[in-house]
């Protein structure tokens, strides 16, 4: 009896074992290691060097009727690898992007497989299913378990009604609990030299993920279900009263988005991470030659207030002539009407201070496109008629405002927007939406996004502050392109700074704003003041008619999380540099070594005049000759910057 006993039990433990089993999946460069678990629950970590910087996390796919992940049995296991060069359609790091990385795929009883991959810089997973008909997703889990008690600059949120601008809260894993509700992505500080950034892409027909603090060091996934009664207010406004006890329906047999992880010992190589988009589907337009990049004049932030003309400034003709014209002088290559040109609630009916005739008419012999601001709801009330009109306009863009969620439903209105505004060479910004998620690899018309707190808040917040400027390109700008809208003219320095919402000022000096056309990413860039000011800065007007919106390479020089950041981009044979410093005078040290060898450039620095501490507009603009040789010592005010041309001779 004893020994069938102990039969027995042998025949069960190896049982056990055939369905419990460790997976290892190691980055190209090995320093890298993502270990998956198959026991009662589905459980991955990941060590760098060999420190753990994620501790064994629970993922799971609650379907209904079943939780695909708990019991995971494996039947087959797969491996691949891949190193390659990709040419982006739109460039907005660099002209070629590396791919490398070694891949895990785990397919399971139940009908669905895991896919793990391991990159130098990074790490991330998704689900794949392959199920008959249509499934409901009751929940996903993904209790992000974190060895230590990590500082997080947490991206707070009240709820899931948001356009994901957020002002970030440096706090620690121990302080957030079920409560703290943040948007994606989450920066974190490991303490141990690490950095980590958690993201999602490749988000399609289905929710946004978000994350709630917990228990210990912990995050926890967390997404907005599925409306069930909505209430319209105004023109713009759909709240969700009531929501679904699924967060979605949808097909069988598909893969889920991706959720990824960057890791980066050098704050700076936040900046130049591709994981957002590498893990995105690729691009869908068969000839995406028409969709041109380039630099915007915008109204709304300076409230049309031109000056010195002999005509009324408001929302009208001439005043959007005027535009075009300084546009077409400067090399800009878009203007954007914004909110006003249309009767609210039909984008079908032109206010009559507006002839759109002529205005575009005017614009395309200026060779100036124009972009038309509209709100979310009312262009979906009026899609096809609307594209359809803007099309026979030869409008160049549309900017969709105020979504505000990322639901379901929502997520497939954006890629309803993509598609049909890429039918007709319509290229997009959204605003009032959620992070990037991989949409712009997939349709490269999206050139970018806002889901930033960026230079509007100047209008009415005493919180966009250098500092905020010097986390954002470690954070959001890690997700993708953002619609930060620089170039104010009018700036101050902490005590003299008051928000004004039609005369704004931004906060920190002139040449903190230059520097952003260089530190920040967005195939569309704003020039968000107004041209009666700029044309009274021929200086700083030289720089912005020259530097470009996309870019072919990327080097940060210096850089640390909230308080500075120096770094070049390379257009063609030109180099520009943008730094910037938070409330601290700073001075760095740099050099031009990654310049060509023998070759000689002009360089013209934009650099914070001597009493910049003191009026914020005072810049000083010096023109040098330089080779690869050339250091230099850079002195930045408080809430100071630097921008600077490299031009070849």
């Amino acid at each position: 009896m004893t020994k069938k006993i102990i039969c027995l039990f042998c025949l069960c433990l190896c049982i056990s074992t055939v369905f419990a089993k460790d997976y290892q999946l190691q980055s190209p460069d090995k320093k890298t290691i993502i270990r998956v678990h198959t026991r009662e629950d589905l459980t991955f970590s990941v060590h760098y060097k060999k420190t753990p910087l994620l501790n064994p996390t629970v993922i799971a796919l609650e379907l209904e009727g079943i939780i695909l992940g708990k019991e995971p049995k494996v039947i087959r296991k797969n491996t691949n690898s891949v190193n390659r060069e990709i040419k982006p359609e739109v460039c907005e790091k660099s002209e070629l992007i590396q791919e490398n990385y070694n891949e895990l795929k785990l397919t399971f009883e139940k009908g669905f497989d895991v896919v793990f991959r391991a990159y130098n810089n990074g790490v991330a997973y998704r689900f794949g299913t392959h199920l008959p008909g249509e499934i409901t997703v009751k929940s996903e889990k993904g209790n992000f378990n974190f060895p230590e008690n990590n500082m997080v600059y947490w991206p707070k949120e009240r709820s899931f009604h948001s356009n994901n601008q957020v002002y970030y809260d440096f706090t620690s894993l121990g302080e957030l609990s079920l409560k703290d509700l943040g948007s994606l992505p989450v920066l974190m500080d490991t303490g141990k030299g690490v950095k980590l950034v958690i993201g999602e892409t490749d988000l399609e027909d289905y929710p946004g993920m978000w994350f709630n603090g917990a228990e210990g060091n912990t995050l926890v996934s967390t997404f907005p279900a599925y409306p069930n009664k909505t209430e319209q207010v105004g023109d713009r406004d759909v709240f969700v009263r009531d929501r679904k006890d699924y967060i979605a329906k949808t097909k069988g047999s598909r893969t889920f988005p991706w959720r990824y992880i960057a890791i980066a010992e050098k704050d700076g190589e936040l900046i130049t991470n591709q994981l957002s988009w590498l893990l995105a589907d690729p691009c869908e337009i068969k000839d995406p030659t028409w969709i041109k990049p380039g630099k915007v004049a915008w109204d709304w932030w300076n409230a049309n207030n031109v000056y010195g003309v002999d005509f009324r400034a408001g929302i009208n003709t001439e005043t959007y002539k005027y535009y075009i014209d300084f546009a077409a002088d400067y090399g800009l290559e878009y203007i954007i009407l914004d909110e006003g040109w249309y009767e609210l609630g039909n984008l079908l009916k032109i206010v009559p201070d507006i002839d759109m005739e002529e205005l575009t008419s005017y614009a395309k012999k200026r060779g100036v496109g124009l972009i038309l601001w509209v709100v979310w709801k009312t262009l979906d009330d009026q899609l096809e008629p609307a594209l359809d009109q803007f099309q026979k306009w030869g409008i160049k863009g549309i900017k969709v405002d105020f979504m505000d969620k990322d639901d379901q439903w929502m997520v497939n209105y954006y890629h309803k927007i993509a598609k049909e505004s890429a039918k007709r060479e319509i290229l997009v910004d959204f605003h009032g939406s959620y992070k990037p998620a991989g949409l712009r690899r997939k349709f490269p018309n999206v050139l970018t996004r806002e889901g930033v707190n960026g230079g509007e808040q100047y209008k009415w917040s005493l919180r966009q502050t250098p500092e905020h400027n010097l986390i954002t390109p470690f954070s959001r700008m890690v997700a993708g392109p953002m619609d930060y809208t620089p170039g104010a003219m009018n700036n101050a320095q902490k005590k003299n700074y008051k928000p004004i919402f039609d005369r704004p000022m931004s906060m920190g000096t002139r040449c903190h704003q230059l520097a952003m056309y260089v530190a920040y990413e967005s195939p569309l860039q704003m020039l968000c003041d107004n041209p009666s000011n700029y044309r009274k800065e021929p200086e700083c007007m030289k720089f912005l008619s020259a530097v470009p919106a996309v870019w072919d390479e990327t080097k940060v020089l210096e850089a640390k999380i909230s308080d500075y950041l120096l770094l070049a981009r390379r257009k063609d044979k030109e180099w520009y540099l943008g730094a910037m410093t938070d409330w601290d005078a700073r001075t760095l040290q740099f050099d031009l070594s990654f310049l060509p060898k023998g070759k000689k450039y002009k360089m013209t620095i934009y650099q914070d005049g001597i009493n910049a501490d003191r009026n914020a507009t005072d810049f000083k603009m010096i023109e040098i000759i330089v080779d690869n040789t050339f250091q230099y010592e850079l002195k930045m005010a408080p809430g100071g910057g630097m921008a600077a041309m490299i031009q070849p001779l």
